[in-house]
């Protein structure tokens, strides 16, 4: 299917949990999707059947017929394989990379940009791609252009900003995706070691998470920390074992307290 823009054919160079999701809805917006590259030939074929297209393994096979070239590979795999593909060079080339700059690109291709999805993905949890802010950025006016209406045939939350935002923004997500999972993961296990349930919690996650969309964070902050309950904090230091799990309440403790007397300041 043509398409209303110069993006005919959109090459991955990569098929982890990004690229999945991604290749799945630019398929499904109606992009010709030529060709999935990954070193690892299961992840390369998975994503291939599911779209109809071909795969390969080697960087060197890469097909030189692309548009668009997606790289969406880890910020330490990225650098070493732009020397290797044989991608058309000529054709526009971005990274789905929230830590790294465009100028990673620097001498490697006429053309480059940046397509940034802020969400957490799962090969085999569904998403709602419609919803997903996607962050752009081209080294010239026309090439950015370009990706935002690409990234507005799948996302209805597009938007522009500089490598130097970018790093922010990724930064930032950690805090509020990465770090918030692991302690859930920390709960998950004290609960197991007790003989409690995690799904007794899903309720108050909810909710937490739910109030942040109509207050400040720092507003709907609640508990011990808060007004710095001593006698509470240490009896909840007291059931830990973990030097490493005390460490994170002490911490995460004093922040909050100190966010809560910031704000009262």
């Amino acid at each position: 299917m043509v398409t209303p823009d110069s993006i005919q054919r959109i090459v991955f160079v990569g098929a982890g949990n990004i690229a999945t999701h991604l290749a799945v809805a630019l398929h499904g917006a109606g992009y010709d999707i030529a060709q999935i590259y990954s070193r690892t030939e299961a992840s390369a074929k998975a994503l291939a059947d599911r779209i109809g297209c071909a795969y390969t393994t080697q960087p060197q096979e890469v097909t030189d017929t692309g548009d668009l070239y997606v790289f969406a590979v880890s910020d330490d795999a990225l650098a070493p394989l732009l020397d290797r593909v044989s991608a058309r060079r000529d054709a526009l080339w971005v990274h789905t990379a929230g830590s790294l700059p465009m100028s990673v690109f620097a001498g490697k291709c006429a053309r480059c940009g940046v397509l940034y999805p802020l969400q957490t993905f799962s090969k085999n949890r569904m998403v709602d791609f419609a919803e997903i802010p996607v962050f752009i950025e081209a080294g010239n006016a026309a090439d950015a252009d370009l990706l935002r209406r690409v990234a507005g045939r799948i996302s209805h939350r597009v938007a522009e900003i500089s490598s130097e935002q970018r790093k922010y923004l990724h930064l930032a997500a950690v805090f509020a995706c990465n770090f918030t999972n692991h302690l859930y993961a920390v709960a998950a296990k004290l609960l197991q070691e007790h003989g409690l349930p995690f799904d007794t919690l899903l309720p108050l996650i909810r909710e937490t998470a739910a109030k942040v969309e109509s207050l400040a964070p720092a507003d709907a902050q609640t508990g011990p920390a808060v007004r710095y309950d001593r006698r509470v904090m240490q009896r909840h230091l007291d059931l830990l074992d973990d030097p490493a799990a005390q460490e994170i309440y002490r911490l995460l403790s004093q922040e909050i307290h100190r966010f809560a007397t910031e704000k009262q300041s």
